[in-house]
């Protein structure tokens, strides 16, 4: 039996499980995988490289099950966009950022906009604009976020009450149907679910990667912007991190973000390391549900298990009566 929710309802999929558009690792085959399992794959089109969109847009498009995209608002441009949209996706997912210079062209390819925020204001905002689905995004969450933003626990049922009647999704540290059956409880309408997506079959990830979430543990991963400084990159640090499984960089950096910033040697040290195989190519963005993953299995097999586990997470609790406790002694 599936579990219906105004977002299965809204988007035409089975099952209120999402997979999160993680930047190169959310390719075409593992969202299409997604789709076809009844859930909704969104394709990680991140920063908008041209180059990876027209290589991995036609396989997510071959489904002919419901499927969408997501862009990093602050890095994306409108020709990207577009050239999404050509491929008539069900949904459009926008992250970090101001979605207002893209929502009325999303809104004339009748896809259903979906935003991520990390804060009330950035809810406010998405609210404003009319977004269609609303992410909820709790600190758990693996790759980047708020860098003071608030845990899922509570962050889900305020966004639930501020946005109503715009469904929820939920978002961090959700790695099993058990997470997704409590994002329901907390009103959420579906979970969007990234690190554990990671560790499947069709995820874009190097070898070394699947294993380092597999190996991985909650206590190691931490929120930083050590990684991003180091390697360059343009993420806006003063508002968000990035939760990551640990690092030779972090241990050495740590505490001295602003000294890294101003170091061109220590970011050529950086690219020099990776290039020496020293270091990863990239930081293992990973929430911190991670010790809950433990195999690599396919992305279908996996969306039938995380809803499978979900429906049984209801079942039970709903047996669990008031009278069934056990008695207080004394």
């Amino acid at each position: 039996m599936a579990l219906s929710t105004e977002f299965t309802e809204l988007l035409g999929v089975r099952h209120p499980i999402v997979l999160a558009p993680m930047g190169g690792s959310a390719g075409g085959a593992l969202a299409a995988a997604v789709s076809r399992a009844g859930g909704l794959g969104l394709l990680g089109g991140a920063y908008g490289d041209r180059a990876w969109l027209e290589r991995e847009l036609p396989i997510v498009a071959g489904t002919d099950q419901p499927w969408g995209v997501g862009f990093l608002t602050w890095a994306v441009d409108v020709g990207a966009v577009e050239q999404a949209l050509e491929f008539h996706p069900a949904a459009v997912m926008l992250s970090f950022g101001d979605p207002s210079p893209f929502v009325d062209r999303i809104r004339r390819s009748d896809a259903v906009l979906i935003v991520q925020v990390t804060d009330l204001d950035e809810a406010k905002q998405a609210v404003d604009v009319g977004a269609d689905v609303i992410v909820a995004q709790g600190t758990e969450s693996g790759g980047h976020g708020a860098r003071r933003g608030r845990s899922t626990l509570p962050f889900v049922p305020l966004l639930v009450d501020l946005a109503a009647p715009v469904p929820v999704l939920a978002a961090g540290g959700i790695a099993d149907g058990r997470g997704v059956a409590a994002a329901l409880v907390l009103g959420a309408a579906g979970a969007l679910i990234g690190t554990r997506f990671q560790a499947t079959a069709e995820a874009l990830v190097d070898p070394s990667i699947s294993k380092a979430i597999l190996e991985g543990r909650g206590q190691d991963t931490e929120r930083n912007s050590v990684l991003d400084i180091a390697r360059g990159a343009s993420w806006p640090t003063e508002k968000y991190t990035a939760r990551t499984l640990a690092h030779p960089y972090l241990d050495r950096w740590r505490g001295r973000e602003a000294e890294l910033a101003s170091d061109s040697q220590a970011r050529q040290d950086y690219q020099d390391d990776v290039a020496r195989g020293v270091i990863p190519p990239l930081p293992v963005w990973a929430g911190e549900g991670v010790d809950l993953i433990t195999d690599l299995p396919s992305a279908a097999d996996l969306v039938t298990t995380l809803a499978a586990q979900a429906e049984d997470a209801l079942t039970w609790a709903g047996r669990r009566r008031p009278n069934n406790r056990p008695r207080a002694h004394g």
